[in-house]
């Protein structure tokens, strides 16, 4: 009898007690005194709307680069100066009137910039910046934000550190990425856990991506507001201790 009592509470215990979780990342990596393969993975970030450029001019005419280094939004120093790209993803330039710069990379936006700018000043030369590079990480981090990137390049795991990294709660096998580009939404689930995630497409981060890290079974089990549940654990808890006191 005494036995048949041991495995009951056991058996309650064990069943109270949520999975183990695989807290460290790239876990399936051999331990090796070294590790390197080729960057493959690498994204050219394209303008889209809504960003913010700073765009400098330069030429030899340094008297005639003033007119085209103007922000748009610089009107007074309480204002950041930048170019703001519209829905329809254009800029509105001085002299040379409207230009569109969405769908294209910075190169590309230089070259275009330049070529327009050819009928008003001898060999100019284009600076393009993004003022408003940012992404976001929200879910199982310690500080979820949004936070604004200056070198426009981020991987998933430096934006994780941005955000204070996971709780033990967040499922490193599943954090899920969202983007917007060319006017369509992905959702793609990453597995951090595995070292294969360090080609994916979606480890550098690109402007405006959204990092979810989805809470485990527990954390939802602790969050939720089931008290029949919740009773049932505790009741089974409190039955445990009653038996193993009377069994000493």
């Amino acid at each position: 009898m005494k036995m048949k009592l041991l495995y009951l509470v056991a058996l309650l215990v064990v069943t109270s007690c949520g999975p183990t979780r695989n807290l460290a990342y790239f876990s399936d990596l051999k331990e090796q005194t070294s590790y390197s393969e080729e960057i493959t993975n690498l994204t050219v970030t394209k303008i889209q709307p809504n960003d913010l450029l700073n765009i400098t001019v330069s030429s030899k005419s340094p008297e005639s680069d003033m007119q085209f280094n103007r922000g748009m939004l610089g009107a007074t120093e309480n204002k950041v100066e930048g170019y703001l790209v519209d829905e329809t993803g254009y800029i509105d330039f001085p002299v040379v009137g409207r230009v569109k710069l969405a769908g294209l990379t910075k190169q590309e936006a230089k070259d275009t910039l330049a070529t327009q700018l050819n009928d008003y000043l001898k060999d100019p030369v284009v600076q393009i910046r993004n003022m408003n590079f940012k992404i976001t990480v929200i879910g199982e981090v310690n500080r979820p934000s949004t936070f604004t990137v200056p070198a426009e390049k981020i991987s998933i795991l430096e934006a994780l550190g941005m955000a204070g990294d996971m709780t033990p709660f967040g499922k490193r096998e599943n954090v899920i990425v969202m983007r917007e580009e060319a006017g369509k939404r992905t959702m793609t689930r990453l597995d951090l856990n595995k070292k294969d995630v360090l080609n994916s497409p979606y480890f550098y981060l690109q402007q405006n991506d959204v990092v979810y890290v989805e809470p485990d079974k527990m954390k939802q089990v602790q969050a939720s507001t089931n008290t029949r549940f919740l009773a049932i654990v505790t009741a089974s808890v409190s039955l445990a201790t009653i038996i193993i006191a009377r069994l000493l």
